[in-house]
């Protein structure tokens, strides 16, 4: 069986300023930019049987600077919807909602075509990535990369290791690191988290 590596994208401006990014199609700084660079010598010695990445550009880029070829877009990849509180901060939304936990609160409705996602609503669409490379790392031909965002492949930890999705506020996840989930005696597991060259 083949293991699951994670990638977050590198840096942008917002996730330097804590600004809640989903929909907001950021470029990589140049910092961003270097870190995805950086993964190459993580990834490009392993065979991969399922290469997925978010349609947005700043996953898109990360793939190609940490160069991986044949990535297809998938946008069950794409980034928690934030709703309302796109570009805002944890600390802004204290200011009105001090208890405020998007692990177990979930966010209000934005503008039109971004209503906001649940933590449910984000572990549905893990599920359906993780039953769509399942085939692929049974197979037995290399391991599956998925290049995304960070509260995305927390909550598809969760759920990988049969956890409800709001338990992947258990796994920080910096930008431009490399995760790998495995298997012991069938059962997965994480066997590396936030690894940098």
């Amino acid at each position: 069986m083949g293991d699951l590596l994670l990638v977050r994208h590198g840096e942008t401006e917002w996730s330097v300023s804590g600004q809640h990014t989903s929909w907001t199609d950021l470029p990589l700084t140049q910092h961003g930019e270097e870190q995805a660079k950086s993964l190459a010598p993580l990834l490009t010695d392993r065979t991969y049987a399922l290469a997925l990445a978010s349609p947005l550009d700043r996953a898109i880029r990360t793939a190609e600077l940490a160069g991986l070829t044949g990535v297809v877009p998938d946008p069950d990849l794409h980034e928690w919807d934030y709703g309302g509180y796109e570009g805002i901060t944890t600390a802004e939304i204290h200011r009105t909602r001090p208890d405020w936990y998007l692990w177990t609160d979930g966010v209000p409705p934005g503008p039109e075509g971004h209503p906001g996602e649940s933590p449910e609503q984000i572990g549905a669409r893990a599920d359906r990535v993780l039953r769509k490379v399942e085939t692929a790392l049974n197979g037995g031909t290399g391991d599956v990369i998925l290049v995304a965002h960070a509260h995305f492949l927390r909550v598809l930890t969760a759920r990988r290791l049969g956890l409800p999705p709001a338990e992947g506020r258990l796994f920080q996840l910096a930008t431009g690191t490399v995760s790998r989930l495995s298997t012991e005696h069938g059962w997965p597991v994480i066997a590396e988290w936030n690894k940098q060259p």
